[in-house]
């Protein structure tokens, strides 16, 4: 354009067309390290969103381990180290983000943050990766072995998600440029660029850090978790349908895990009868999560059931201990005195009881203790009152004329812990924010044997960010109604101090109702 046939006049229009361009070109760099800078801002403005969610996740882990900690104290245990390796690798890029920004007077100024000679001399040594470059892979590494190493098996899934945020490249560490050739993971993503661009790199890591917890915490408060099932958590109960036999009787029991699930049946059974050997199929059918036993009662006395129930669990025997007994009488001559419903009577409610003595008729029957109350024929009511046992005294007159008398203590135990309920559902669960302000907040006993009528009188409402909102009543009032329109999507609901009560019964004061966590939808 400035060749030496032009002249004057368009050697200066080329010259200044030159300088136009040059302007054009410098102005477009300034723009593209501000719009760095601006994903920067959106990136950490998301990692603080993300860090405020695993937090409350991590807090209904808390309340969750609070109210079972056998079930979920090991979980939070777990959620805690993931947080710490997370802290632990994310501190590690801010420090190294504050160090490549100590010099620059301005930290919102993007458009001056173009030199790259920071990271450039920082992770590279000419053709080599300088000891710091290293470093830097290490912390990648480490960070990304210790929370694979963390996932539960129901989790596993997460895996590929892990693998794929913190990708170094294939097997050797290589990427393709845009010409097809190899090259390192590092040189690719951090030689040559403008220090925002490594700054928005580097802040994009820490949001993948923030997003890997959120998933994995999230997923142990579903309770989706190996240790729910794991059969080291089980143990063996004896069913039977009576505690004594008579001689001659066929004994008829089975042996159950304590968490009964039909789907889970040992894989081997070593088991004893007083020393001998039971076999299968002719001494005890395996069904149902069940070892059912066939043997007959033996004579009188107590026997003694023990060996194994052996699983497979991760290609190694697991073995349940079992160590059962049972007693074998011979008929009775004294009063038979149960519970209908239960093996022990309740406070706070009334007791069914079948008081009969074989042989004898109900009316020559006649039976005593505090709060027992005669229905009709065998049958009875105890109310239990103070103490922890409660002694029925059995008096009966025989048809020669002879009187027997028996006495049989039961122990009195509370009623168990309500569990809070939204809609009758408890725990953790999700809903919409519309069904949720609509919903009745309730208490039940879950696997009760008696039907009681519990009422709640009131309740709290924790949302996060807000303070607690204090309900009369079993459903969400106007303040609570306007505190739940401030929530956000994913935010967990805490419904807790539930007040309950029975409501034939409101002098007997329940045990405090466990908490419900609602997850919203929308």
């Amino acid at each position: 354009m400035a060749g030496g046939k032009e002249t004057p006049r368009q050697k200066m229009i080329n010259l200044m067309y030159l300088v136009f361009i040059s302007m054009l070109a410098m102005n477009m760099s300034k723009e593209v390290l501000t719009a760095f800078g601006n994903i920067k801002e959106n990136l950490e403005t998301s990692i603080e969103e993300i860090t405020t969610d695993n937090n409350q996740f991590l807090s209904g882990l808390e309340v969750k381990a609070s109210e079972n900690p056998d079930k979920f104290g090991p979980l939070l245990e777990r959620a805690k180290k993931v947080k710490s390796v997370s802290a632990t690798y994310a501190n590690y890029l801010e420090e190294l983000k504050a160090d490549m920004t100590k010099d620059v007077e301005d930290p919102t100024d993007y458009q001056v943050m173009d030199a790259t000679d920071y990271l450039d001399g920082l992770f590279f040594n000419g053709n080599n990766v300088s000891p710091q470059g290293k470093e830097f892979i290490a912390q990648l590494e480490n960070y990304k072995s210790a929370i694979v190493g963390e996932l539960p098996t129901e989790l596993s899934g997460i895996k590929s998600s892990i693998e794929k945020r913190f990708s170094q490249g294939d097997e050797n560490g290589m990427v393709q440029n845009r010409d097809g050739q190899d090259v390192f993971w590092l040189n690719y993503y951090y030689e040559g660029y403008p220090l925002i661009s490594s700054l928005t790199n580097l802040t994009q890591i820490v949001t993948n850090i923030r997003r890997t917890e959120q998933d994995i915490l999230k997923g142990m408060l579903q309770g989706q978790l190996t240790s729910e099932v794991s059969m080291t958590n089980y143990t063996t109960l004896l069913e039977q349908e009576k505690s004594a036999f008579y001689q001659g009787e066929a004994f008829s029991g089975s042996i159950v895990l304590g968490r009964k699930d039909a789907s889970t049946k040992p894989n081997k059974v070593n088991l004893t009868l007083d020393g001998r050997p039971l076999t299968e199929g002719k001494d005890f059918v395996i069904e149902e999560g069940k070892v059912r036993l066939t043997v007959n009662a033996g004579s009188p006395g107590d026997h003694e059931i023990k060996g194994n129930l052996i699983f497979l669990q991760d290609g190694q025997e697991t073995k349940v201990p079992v160590q059962s007994t049972f007693a074998t009488i011979t008929k009775p001559n004294a009063a038979v005195i149960s519970a209908d419903k239960m093996n022990v009577v309740y406070r706070g409610l009334p007791n069914p009881m079948t008081i009969s003595i074989p042989g004898v008729a109900d009316n020559n029957v006649k039976a005593s203790a505090n709060g027992l109350s005669k229905v009709s024929g065998s049958k009875y009511m105890l109310s239990p009152t103070s103490g922890r046992e409660v002694a029925i005294t059995a008096t009966g007159k025989l048809p020669d004329g002879k009187s027997i008398e028996t006495t049989t203590s039961f122990r009195i135990k509370e009623i168990p812990k309500p569990q809070g309920t939204v809609r009758g559902e408890s725990g953790t669960l999700k809903m919409p924010r519309n069904n949720l302000e609509i919903s009745t907040i309730g208490a039940v006993l879950e696997d009760f044997d008696f039907d009681l009528d519990i009422a709640v009188s009131e309740f709290k409402v924790k949302i996060p960010g807000q303070p607690s909102v204090v309900v009369r009543g079993n459903k969400f009032d106007a303040s609570a109604k306007a505190a739940l329109k401030r929530a956000s999507r994913g935010d967990l609901i805490q419904i807790f101090d539930i007040k309950a009560y029975i409501t034939n019964n409101r002098s007997y004061n329940l045990k405090t109702v466990a908490s419900v966590i609602v997850e919203l939808v929308n």
